[in-house]
């Protein structure tokens, strides 16, 4: 491996490692299967900390490029497919419920609320244009950017009240013909919406990493719901190399992907996780809430569409205002814009590691 560390650059070295070495696995150097140098031996042909290497591998490792093995090493975990990829033994798929941790920062969203009825007046009496305040969306779209990778404008992000109103809004965007492939089991909410909403939902059985492959290539679906990091409720995480064949999967049958990131944000490495509208952004709904990362009591979600789908979604539903009252949208742009939300986020992930660990 002829890889190369640039002190001047401004990313990381570990980013920089961990950029080259994901670069090399897609493309299949090395093989899935095939062990990646120690992390010592590659510390010292780069000339950097062992630290630098064993966030470099962890990074791949939570995203599934790369797996540990114990007392062997770590072996290339992309491309091909598993050596028998069988649907999971049936979960009873329950509803879920959250309330805020105890360790939520209320006493800076209190702060927070007082100054935005002062800062902004009599503004908070303003109807809401139908996609939500331009503040929340062009501070949704630096957000996204900042912890998800992803490059989109203000225009392409419609806020509403929950994700199970952003489900309906996109049933009505495809049509009540259009087959939606769900993960089986999924969260329940989801079925719901859309059968609901005159959507005909067809089941994929879900695998170890993700829906089984030949469920998704015989499905026939218009647009596929999937949540990737931590599907509810099996828990299962798609690999890296299961992403990849979402993507792949789109863009031959000139379809769609919803993605619901739904607690992506608490991986317990980094925040970086790939995510599947960075791999085909013409072709993914990106879908998160703030349910988890603010409070249930929030009842605010949002959605980037791609640019492709801004003609259909403004001549179809285009007609609809927005959901979320304008008070706590600003308060919501204020405390994303303040840091406060990414420092919570980032307690949260510690502790969460901290658990992991004291549990292993």
């Amino acid at each position: 491996m002829n890889y190369v560390i640039d002190k001047a650059a401004p990313a990381s070295a570990y980013m920089q490692l961990y950029t080259q070495l994901r670069r090399d696995i897609v493309v299949g150097n090395p093989p899935r299967g095939e062990k990646l140098p120690s992390k010592r031996l590659l510390a010292e042909e780069l000339g950097v900390s062992l630290a630098t290497v064993e966030h470099a591998y962890a990074l791949l490792a939570d995203e599934g490029y790369i797996e540990s093995r114990e007392r062997s090493g770590y072996y290339a975990a992309f491309g091909g497919q598993l050596r028998q990829e069988t649907p999971l033994p049936a979960v009873q798929a329950v509803q879920s419920s959250a309330a805020a941790p105890e360790d939520f920062p209320f006493s800076v969203l209190a702060r927070i609320m007082r100054r935005v009825l002062s800062d902004y007046d009599r503004r908070i009496l303003v109807k809401s244009p139908g996609s939500g305040c331009t503040e929340l969306r062009a501070c949704l779209a630096a957000y996204v950017q900042r912890s998800r990778g992803l490059t989109v404008s203000p225009e392409q992000i419609v806020v509403g009240s929950g994700a199970e109103y952003l489900y309906s809004l996109i049933v009505q965007l495809f049509g009540r013909d259009t087959v939606f492939a769900l993960e089986d089991p999924c969260y329940v909410r989801i079925r719901q919406v859309y059968e609901a909403n005159g959507g005909i939902c067809a089941a994929l059985p879900m695998g170890e990493d993700g829906i089984v492959s030949a469920a998704l290539k015989d499905c026939g679906a218009g647009v596929l719901h999937v949540t990737p990091f931590n599907s509810y409720p099996s828990r299962i995480t798609a690999s890296a190399t299961k992403r990849h064949e979402y993507a792949a999967w789109a863009r031959a049958h000139d379809s769609f992907i919803v993605e619901d990131d739904y607690d992506a944000e608490f991986s317990s490495v980094t925040k970086h996780i790939d995510t599947i509208c960075s791999l085909a952004p013409e072709r993914v709904i990106y879908l998160n809430t703030f349910s988890r990362t603010f409070a249930p009591s929030m009842r605010t979600a949002y959605m980037v569409l791609p640019e492709a789908l801004l003609p259909k979604y403004r001549e179809k539903l285009g007609f609809y205002s927005c959901t979320v009252p304008v008070f706590d949208q600003y308060v919501l742009a204020e405390f994303i814009n303040s840091g406060e939300l990414e420092r919570y986020i980032n307690r949260r992930r510690r502790k969460l590691r901290q658990q992991k660990k004291e549990s292993t």
